[in-house]
């Protein structure tokens, strides 16, 4: 028989090896079909083929400039209270950043279509409504109630995976989510205080906030796959022009302008600080979008409680913030509940390579 060369003409194939070859096509053209006809399932798992070792360091990077940015705005931005301009702010450092990086080469931008340009556009307005929604709630219940109800993000964030991609987690993965919230929600637990509808509007945030991290990833491990530095550059400009439009609607313009030409603030001062965080902040969503896609979206929530805990240990040293027992008993519990979290994912991840690559059992020759 023949033997098939990658330079010879398909013409000098023998009968069998052209049916073999035309069945493989078939067999490609079929797979192609179903995966687009389920568009929903497409690379689910994407965060078990990255190497352990690019997710930690993604992942402390994330964990090292998320908490820099909140130090940074505790000290330095501590009067700057106008949360619409300070989104519009980072969005738009975000947006000249991915801009420059984009003419100095690190990236190029795909082609996409109508129907991606509005997905786009749909998220950007997901991404205001998550911050609109915060801050309405805010308004109606005190910060310790706002962040324990924050701490149920990783549940709403399973349960989207669970109905609307069918996927499930190991049993370790589950449990592992019980000492992540109650431990969270122990360290910063203080007043409770809400309204009825600041308790709707704060549980729809949370939702929203699951939401958009489930769609964040999706956007770069789905069908699009996008780049996350591109996703974040197709992004910015719209999340920066509705903030924007929000900042104008709310009078936080107005009242901008007006603290500046009252002379109450110093201009130099402020430019450099209001700089110098935007600048954070586009580091922060470089490292944030880049983790999402490595580390998957369930991490990412979980790596939020995470954050909460370390964020009140640092204002015990840097702010003399003094704690209860029940606070530090919490940071206890969450740090025992993200050992487990990580022990589950590098479990899952040795179970989905070893099912990936299966041994091949060798027939003993006599």
């Amino acid at each position: 028989m023949a033997r098939r060369d990658s330079e010879e003409p398909v013409a000098l194939l023998t009968p069998e090896e052209q049916e073999r070859e035309a069945k493989t096509e078939d067999h490609d053209i079929e797979a192609n079909a179903t995966a687009a006809k389920n568009p929903r399932a497409q690379n689910l798992d994407h965060e078990y083929t990255v190497p352990t070792t690019v997710k930690f360091a993604w992942l402390g990077t994330y964990f090292f400039i998320s908490l820099a940015l909140t130090l940074y705005n505790k000290v330095v931005l501590g009067t700057f209270k106008f949360p619409w301009l300070l989104t519009f702010l980072h969005a738009s450092f975000s947006s000249l950043g991915t801009y420059a990086m984009m003419h100095l080469g690190y990236f190029k931008l795909s082609r996409l279509g109508r129907r991606e340009n509005l997905a786009l556009l749909a998220f950007s307005a997901l991404f205001t409504a998550n911050i609109a929604v915060s801050n309405l709630s805010l308004a109606m219940v005190s910060v310790p109630f706002y962040q324990t109800m924050r701490m149920l993000c990783p549940i709403f964030t399973i349960l989207i995976f669970r109905v609307w991609y069918s996927r499930t987690y190991s049993t370790m993965t589950y449990m592992s989510l019980v000492p992540l919230i109650i431990g969270a929600a122990m360290t910063t637990v203080g007043e409770m205080s809400f309204t009825d509808a600041g308790f709707l509007l704060t549980i729809f945030g949370v939702i929203l906030a699951a939401t958009k991290t489930v769609v964040t990833n999706r956007f770069m491990t789905g069908s699009l796959a996008l780049p996350p530095v591109e996703f974040l550059m197709r992004m910015s400009p719209l999340a920066a022009l509705q903030a924007l439009a929000c900042a104008t609607a709310t009078g936080e313009v107005g009242a901008f302008a007006n603290l500046f030409s009252s002379g109450e603030v110093s201009v130099l001062p402020s430019i450099l600080s209001l700089g110098g965080n935007g600048f954070l902040a586009f580091l922060l969503n470089i490292s944030s979008f880049n983790t999402n896609k490595l580390a998957g979206a369930l991490t990412m929530t979980v790596c939020g409680n995470l954050k909460q805990c370390l964020t009140v240990a640092l204002g015990i040293f840097l702010f003399n913030v003094t704690i209860n027992l029940l606070n530090g008993a919490g940071m206890a519990v969450t740090m025992v509940g993200a050992g487990i979290y990580s022990k589950a994912e590098l479990d899952n991840k040795k179970k989905k390579a070893e099912a990936q690559y299966k041994p091949v059992a060798q027939s003993q020759q006599s």
